[in-house]
């Protein structure tokens, strides 16, 4: 099978972060097409990053589609574009939010979210509460450190996301923890070898998660909220679910 996965913001050493701990979680005979926005903002921190980062990233999912990806993977925590996505593709898609917080619930009644920013912890709840994931998270925590301090010095990242662990374990009786950033993948293991609990982070949760539903042979419906959307005479054209790209809209290239 074939997963493709999209980095919706346009650093690539990010994007290469992301397609290595994508293709270590992948099973033998699974494929992964690893994409890049290069249209989008460098980094997502709130509201107008993801909003500005959604028009490239659809156009990257469906140049993965039309590649040959079974299922897609959006590699930002926020799910940025996630509905969106449903409506233009036939494969199955999932966030990496929604990801770890439902694999998370698989091994712990209550989980905390460890972000990164202030300022995408409402986005966050909401999320989980759109996809019913709520009630069992005990809490969302900003670790205040921004999305590219994680490569700048992993070794403070790290050390700083601890110390918001443990208070989450302390303070709002966490039991699993979900790392609340693509750019923190390489942390789960250490991270949850020091503090004794499960930490799950999104982009092998959602490999995993995309493997087991083409496995199922499951399919996005295309009805009601998820209908593929009419074609409108604004001059824009819809080859394949590209919405609002032209015909000159640049092909991508996986990322290797």
């Amino acid at each position: 099978m074939r997963i493709s996965i999209v980095n919706p913001n346009s650093t690539r050493s990010m994007t290469e972060t992301i397609a290595h701990a994508a293709r270590q979680a992948a099973a033998r005979g699974t494929e992964i097409l690893a994409y890049q926005n290069d249209a989008g903002p460098i980094s997502i921190e709130g509201h107008v990053d993801g909003a500005l980062a959604v028009p490239g990233l659809l156009h990257a999912l469906a140049i993965a589609e039309r590649d040959g990806a079974d299922a897609h993977i959006i590699a930002c925590f926020d799910d940025t574009g996630l509905e969106a996505a449903r409506s233009i593709l036939k494969g199955p898609v999932i966030g990496i939010g929604e990801a770890a917080a439902r694999m998370a619930t698989l091994v712990a009644r209550r989980y905390s979210v460890i972000t990164t920013l202030s300022v995408s912890v409402p986005i966050l709840e909401d999320n989980l509460s759109r996809a019913g994931l709520s009630s069992l998270c005990a809490s969302v925590r900003a670790s205040e450190l921004p999305v590219l301090a994680l490569e700048a010095d992993p070794e403070a990242a790290n050390a700083k996301i601890s110390e918001e662990i443990a208070r989450a374990i302390d303070e709002d009786g966490a039991e699993a923890i979900v790392l609340g950033c693509a750019g923190m993948a390489d942390f789960a293991a250490s991270l949850s070898e020091r503090h004794g609990v499960p930490v799950v982070e999104g982009v092998s949760a959602a490999v995993k998660l995309m493997e087991a539903a083409v496995t199922l042979g499951l399919k996005t419906v295309k009805r009601g909220g998820y209908a593929t959307p009419r074609p409108k005479d604004q001059g824009f054209v819809y080859p394949d679910g590209m919405i609002g790209y032209t015909e000159s809209a640049p092909v991508l290239e996986p990322v290797e």
